[in-house]
């Protein structure tokens, strides 16, 4: 494969070769269902999910906390299947079972022996499909929720990322906190979350994405006939949903500075600013500036922050996309007396960068770096599943290692050094959270730093 393969809606069958002699097949079934498989040679055992482009940005009013809601809930049990019946498919063979709410998407996955993907698609199908969302079952897993939002909360890096991702994308969804708030759970109606279901799990939201030990026909089997067997009538024609808008939306800044106060040992720093679309043809200049301003070890914020000045011991930065918003961001976690000075450190750095660019070394280790790390993850059944849920849902193309690495050759130090200036002239905001005040950040509020 030389280059991305598109996946078009209306297109019935796709099938090609992949990096390593792997075989992606895709089927769009009449009634809108899509079914992936990435056959790896030599595999034993696959990971499959069951993906509905519904995230926490997508609650409307009234529906606030429902997708996370709904990823407990169709745990809890169907007509067929109790909850424990559910556990108990996947660990009697060894399996694994879960499930990710995201901003803009939800899976249900496991990880099981190829001899056992047919038990898979059942119990994933009938979850899925037919989750009762008992009134009983909905109340305790309210309580369970709470607790996980209390767990997140007595963790200072979770309150600074939920609080930094409101700081930078203000009043857009995608600024919401994927598990709602404790307000928002407690606040949730069944009847709300049963709405949620109804809208957003028919088939022409479903996606069927397995990787590994895996052939396309008899998953395409496998599938039609589970779903058929939960009663969705696939005879009935629909188009796929579409793909999100990828055009990057007006981003209003929510707060330039957030101090959460706590009598803690560290401060826990963000700083950031909008950052690219996920479909932005930057996308791939964008992993190498973050490569090598805060990707690892020999990274700029590394040995600056961490190796020459010892002011923290965790000090990265990040950068995920969604369809129509991004983040660029820089955390430390460090001692709150010297939050203003790391901040202010952290800030030059991208500065620096902007004004004077990487080095041939530079990009050569972050080539070295973002290739290495690619193909090992790609030794993971979950990734390779995950990467053809993202294919379809978000990009509607997909690219092999081949193409990732052919794509990474073209980036240049000059599209570095020009990402990072626009980074660097962005709204910054600052977060932190532990024992600090405001005025330890006056000057990168005032974006005097230079270096």
């Amino acid at each position: 494969m030389n280059e991305a393969v598109e996946f078009p809606l209306d297109l019935a069958e796709l099938s090609f070769r992949a990096a390593g002699d792997a075989r992606v097949r895709r089927t769009v079934l009449p009634s809108g269902v899509r079914i992936l498989s990435e056959q790896v040679p030599g595999s034993r055992s696959l990971t499959i999910g069951y993906w509905v482009a519904v995230g926490s940005r997508d609650e409307r009013p009234g529906h606030y906390g429902s997708t996370h809601f709904l990823e407990h809930l169709l745990f809890k049990g169907t007509p067929s299947r109790s909850a424990l019946d559910i556990a108990i498919a996947f660990d009697a063979v060894g399996g694994e079972h879960n499930a990710m709410t995201g901003k803009e998407y939800t899976c249900y996955y496991a990880k099981v022996q190829d001899r056992d993907l047919p038990m898979a698609v059942d119990v994933l199908t009938d979850m899925l499909t037919s989750s009762l969302l008992d009134a009983s079952e909905f109340e305790t897993e309210r309580g369970v929720i709470l607790e996980e939002l209390a767990m997140a909360d007595d963790d200072p890096a979770d309150v600074a990322n939920e609080r930094f991702f409101e700081a930078v994308l203000g009043e857009h969804p995608l600024g919401r906190p994927i598990g709602g708030s404790p307000a928002m759970i407690a606040a949730a109606s069944r009847d709300a979350v049963l709405e949620h279901y109804r809208d957003n799990y028919r088939p022409q939201d479903l996606v069927v994405t397995v990787a590994g030990a895996v052939d396309q026909d008899t998953l395409v089997a496998d599938v039609t006939r589970a779903l058929e067997r939960a009663g969705w009538d696939l005879s009935v024609s629909a188009t796929p949903v579409g793909r999100r808008l990828d055009h990057p939306a007006l981003i209003t800044q929510g707060e330039a500075l957030t101090i959460v106060r706590r009598p803690l040992e560290q401060a826990n720093l963000l700083i950031g600013v909008p950052g690219i679309v996920a479909s932005d043809d930057r996308r791939v200049t964008m992993s190498v500036l973050n490569s090598i301003f805060g990707g690892g070890m020999s990274s700029r914020l590394f040995q600056e922050v961490r190796e020459k000045r010892g002011l923290a011991y965790s000090v990265y930065s990040f950068a995920p996309g969604y369809s129509d918003a991004g983040l660029f961001g820089m955390y430390a976690g460090c001692t709150p007396a010297k939050a203003g000075q790391v901040a202010e450190l952290m800030l030059s750095e991208l500065h620096r960068l902007a004004e004077h660019g990487v080095t041939a070394d530079e990009m050569t280790r972050a080539a070295g770096q973002l290739s290495g790390a690619s193909a090992l993850a790609l030794e993971d059944s979950d990734t390779r599943m995950s990467r053809l849920g993202r294919s379809e849902i978000t990009l509607g193309e997909f690219s092999d290692l081949d193409e990732a690495l052919r794509r990474l050759a073209l980036v240049t130090a000059d599209d570095v050094r020009q990402l990072a200036a626009d980074m660097a002239s962005g709204p910054i905001s600052v977060v932190a959270v532990g024992a600090v005040d405001e005025d330890a950040f006056e000057n990168v509020l005032s974006r005097s730093i230079r270096p």
